[in-house]
């Protein structure tokens, strides 16, 4: 049986709930005084985040981002133009590589790709010593095997990749990854640009282990992949504006992480997600501050911001991700209006969904170019 999205709070309530709670615990003298006390108040900040990714300002109810500034005096240009890791990469590598600064301060990534820009020395160590509520990150989030010091990026949201589908399309509740192929629904699939999310799905699918992902094991992947876009299964590969698709009911179904789809479906209950009998892949996107930025007082205040667990409570119940902050279950469990988050496993999992949650594992250089040559042969085309 599918684990359920939320129930059907409408955002506006949500938020005003919750603004009740954060403006309490956030506006405390203490951080105030240490964003208003220099340099971070004469410092500006751009961000580039996924979409869907942040609680926004509504019904005279501020968001994070205007909260932020409201209380810093620090100005924000949050700018939701990341779509798809390697066409983000590809947007800021020239300046990079060449060693020019880009415009972003702080930007979002996910976990692979911060590894490949910390290898290539494109990102700062963080400034962690004017940080402190780092130290509420979650224990399991510290020094991960993409950043092994733990110097380079802290995790903004985790989340999860499996199917989502519109019930008014497919007519039946969806379970398994082999529904995406089931031939009623030919022309109406979608699959993400994302390979390690689409590849490892159906590595899972077929019985093969992702967190030690070789060619070898995930050919059978790639194959059925490509054969299914032959057949004119597939309408399309897409990053994250499949929501669109789905909404449209332009897409039955369709690979994508539970946060988008649960925020859609609080206004729109005919769309669904599921972790597939199979398993599903677990992923965990983290800030990053790109080499050069001019702005790391502010930076440091934003990153302490939102790692305070009334502020990371907001967020976490406006986008219905997976938090990294400590507290955050505790504070939206007390609430009647958020009570239900708490307890849902697709954000705060259990010891039974992690046991069906992979991570992609990693990919030497050679392995790597074979999987991208092969998953782009097969988008693109």
């Amino acid at each position: 049986m599918p684990l359920s999205l939320n129930p059907r709070l409408t955002r506006r309530t949500l938020l005003r709930r919750l603004s009740l709670a954060g403006a309490a615990a956030v506006a405390g003298p203490g951080l105030l005084a240490a964003c208003r006390g220099g340099g971070p108040s004469r410092e500006s900040l751009v961000i580039s985040n996924w979409p869907l990714y942040i609680d926004p300002s509504q019904d005279g109810v501020p968001g994070t981002v205007e909260r932020f500034t409201a209380q810093t005096g620090i100005p924000v240009t949050y700018n939701e133009d990341h779509n798809d890791n390697d066409a983000f990469f590809a947007k800021i590598q020239p300046e990079l590589a060449a060693g020019k600064t880009i415009p972003q301060n702080l930007f979002v990534t996910t976990y692979w790709m911060a590894q490949r820009l910390i290898d290539l020395g494109w990102v700062e160590a963080l400034p962690f010593d004017a940080v402190p509520n780092a130290a509420n990150l979650i224990p399991s989030l510290r020094k991960p095997s993409w950043d092994p010091t733990g110097r380079f990026s802290l995790p903004w949201q985790s989340g999860i990749a499996g199917i989502a589908y519109n019930a008014e399309v497919t007519g039946r509740d969806l379970n398994s990854m082999d529904d995406l192929f089931d031939p009623a629904f030919k022309g109406k699939v979608g699959f993400l640009t994302e390979m390690r999310d689409t590849i490892g799905l159906l590595m899972l699918a077929d019985g093969k282990d992702p967190s030690r992902p070789t060619f070898a094991a995930a050919e059978p992947s790639f194959d059925r992949l490509e054969q299914a876009k032959q057949d004119g299964q597939i309408r399309a590969f897409t990053g994250n504006d499949y929501q669109d698709d789905l909404l449209a009911g332009n897409f039955a179904a369709c690979v994508a992480w539970s946060g988008d789809v649960a925020q859609l479906a609080i206004e729109q209950p005919k769309l669904r997600f599921v972790v597939p009998e199979s398993g599903g892949m677990l992923f965990t996107d983290v800030m990053v501050m790109p080499k050069g930025s001019a702005s790391r007082a502010a930076v440091a205040a934003w990153m302490n911001f939102v790692y305070t667990p009334a502020e990371a409570a907001r967020i976490a119940a406006a986008v219905q991700y997976i938090t990294p902050v400590q507290g955050v279950q505790e504070l939206l469990a007390k609430d009647p209006a958020t009570k239900a988050l708490a307890a849902n496993p697709l954000n705060f999992p259990d010891a039974a969904l992690e046991a069906r949650l992979q991570i992609f594992g990693p990919l030497d250089p050679k392995e790597e170019t074979r999987f991208n040559e092969r998953f782009a042969t097969i988008t693109s085309g």
